[in-house]
């Protein structure tokens, strides 16, 4: 079986200042790769992906008429929201989880892959925002991401996170339109925060670097476990969204 394109393209022209990149969406990884030497069960964890963000994404794309380029390839292979050489660009290991299949590579096997899955991917990114900047279109970076709700033995306990460095202004205020619901735990800048150089790519490339609002949303994977899931998030992040972009303006 052929390998897919490197990047999928969604609705590239929508009219919504939101553009929406979703880095970890697929699970693939090429049979060139055997596996990375993993079993199975290990590549429908969330190591392999961000477990239901795919779905979301496309969904989020059709409701707000957005723009949304798709990763098709494992974040095993490589990780397209780190930046190249750093080491868990390619991870020898993630969470207790060793990969034979990275161990060790050759700077030229490193190279190929970002060569052939890093750089589409960033380089399709940087053609819509490029097409939108040229057109003068608002646009507002949106990366969707799911987080496993528990890591390392620990617990946890938001619902759901927005991420953000630059922009403090847009990424709180879509944090507290969240929260604006009494029945949600809404981290800012967690389970994660934006680590410009060491854990993050997107943001900082494609948002701040550029003068661009760009946030990360992370929603906890058993939230999006079947259509009813993915459906009510998807609502509430439209109307969220439409929130914390409205007191940009």
């Amino acid at each position: 079986m052929s390998d897919p394109v490197p990047v999928e393209v969604l609705n590239a022209e929508g009219a919504s200042p939101f553009v929406l990149l979703c880095e970890h969406a697929s699970n693939h990884i090429p049979a060139r790769y055997g596996a990375l030497g993993l079993p199975e069960e290990e590549l429908a964890r969330h190591i392999a992906w961000d477990i239901g963000a795919a779905s979301l994404a496309r969904r989020l794309s059709a409701l707000l008429d957005a723009p949304l380029l798709l990763s098709a390839v494992s974040r095993l292979v490589i990780d397209l929201n780190r930046p190249p050489g750093v080491p868990t660009s390619i991870p020898e290991r993630s969470e207790d989880t060793i990969i034979p299949g990275n161990a060790d590579i050759s700077p030229e096997e490193r190279a190929a892959r970002e060569r052939a899955w890093f750089h589409p991917f960033h380089d399709a990114v940087t053609a819509v925002l490029d097409r939108r900047a040229a057109a003068g279109a608002a646009t507002i970076v949106v990366g969707v991401h799911s987080f496993t709700p528990r890591f390392q033995e620990v617990d946890r306990p938001w619902h759901a996170g927005v991420l953000f460095a630059g922009a403090e202004g847009f990424g709180r205020a879509l944090a507290a339109a969240l929260a604006a619901d009494p029945a949600l735990l809404v981290g800012e800048n967690e389970p994660y925060r934006i680590e410009p150089g060491l854990h993050d790519y997107t943001v900082p490339v494609h948002g701040d670097s550029r003068g661009t609002e760009a946030v990360l949303i992370e929603v906890r994977q058993d939230l999006l476990g079947d259509e009813a899931g993915i459906e009510e998030w998807a609502l509430r992040l439209v109307s969220a969204l439409g929130v914390a972009a409205g007191r940009l303006a």
